[in-house]
């Protein structure tokens, strides 16, 4: 390949993934209007998520299916395409859509982004991976940005018993939200981008509606339109559109250098919320969310590195 193939590769690579980025930061600014405005609960919202999602995925599902090049997947691999996607798509998201009631849109943003750091350590623990003084020195740096930034926050939850279990919530869905990058890195390789993401959604969408059927839920639900136009936001600007960018950007790109480009993730979230949930923007929050970025761009770059 050519330098200006490469270039344009790269490029294009790059704008689907940042658009991507930005389009998942949207993601806790329909939550926290939805919980604001009409009263729905955290389970309730992510079915509806799912539900007004699941069209799209499943005809993805069915034509990356059919192609002639698609190779067949053993009980194994459909095993771990099920396991990931209910615990990347279910099981996260349900931890994250709860905490969101208690938290705001961008400490929410700065925690659940520790969940490179948490696909490192894991790398370490179950494949043995080692790590360098550059990703410790960088591990470090995104902890304290998150320390800075907590800090500045509780000066705003006198009134807010919840903050504590919020964040924790928030922090399970980051841990596993790792487990789910890291096996996913491993599946896209030999199922597809595109065609992985539309399974594991599909599995995702199972649990959710499974728990959701199981809690008796919907007789409890007030379907006002204005929910409706906050689920159909949450699914197709927040969910859909962005997942099939992200997938196509890092098979352009690699995943390591999507990864780093969603460093943009939290800033995005935090103009939004200040915009949208009138949130403050407070000084610790900026520097906080400065040494996040700089510790997460770190590991990538560190990852990407070829071994000598």
């Amino acid at each position: 390949m050519n330098g200006s193939k490469r270039s344009s590769l790269f490029l294009s690579g790059f704008l689907l993934s940042i658009g991507g980025a930005i389009l998942f930061s949207t993601k806790a600014i329909w939550v926290k209007l939805a919980f604001r405005n009409t009263g729905v609960d955290a389970l309730t919202l992510l079915s509806l998520r799912m539900l007004l999602a699941l069209p799209f995925y499943l005809v993805v599902a069915w034509f990356s299916g059919k192609k002639e090049s698609a190779i067949p997947l053993s009980k194994k691999d459909w095993f771990w395409i099920i396991t990931l996607g209910v615990l990347g798509y279910y099981i996260s998201s349900l931890f994250d859509f709860i905490g969101l009631q208690y938290i705001s849109a961008g400490l929410e943003r700065l925690i659940l982004f520790l969940y490179p750091t948490f696909a490192v350590l894991l790398n370490t623990w179950v494949f043995k991976s080692t790590i360098s003084k550059i990703q410790l020195f960088a591990l470090a740096i995104t902890y304290t940005g998150i320390g800075i930034a907590y800090y500045a926050e509780l000066g705003t939850i006198q009134h807010n018993e919840h903050f504590y279990f919020g964040s924790f919530m928030v922090f399970l869905c980051a841990v596993t939200y790792s487990f789910y990058l890291v096996g996913t890195g491993k599946m896209v390789v030999k199922v597809g981008a595109t065609r992985y993401t539309a399974y594991a959604m599909l599995a995702a969408t199972a649990g959710v509606f499974i728990h959701f059927i199981t809690q008796a839920q919907w007789e409890k639900v007030n379907m006002s339109s204005q929910l409706w136009w906050y689920s159909i936001a949450l699914a197709i600007i927040a969910t859909v559109i962005p997942s099939f960018l992200m997938s196509s950007g890092m098979k352009k790109i690699g995943s390591n250098n999507a990864s780093i480009i969603t460093s943009i993730g939290p800033v995005s979230t935090i103009i939004q919320a200040a915009i949208f949930l009138n949130e403050p923007i407070l000084m610790e929050q900026i520097v906080g969310t400065f040494l996040v970025i700089i510790g997460v761009v770190l590991i990538g770059w560190q990852t990407t590195r070829p071994i000598n």
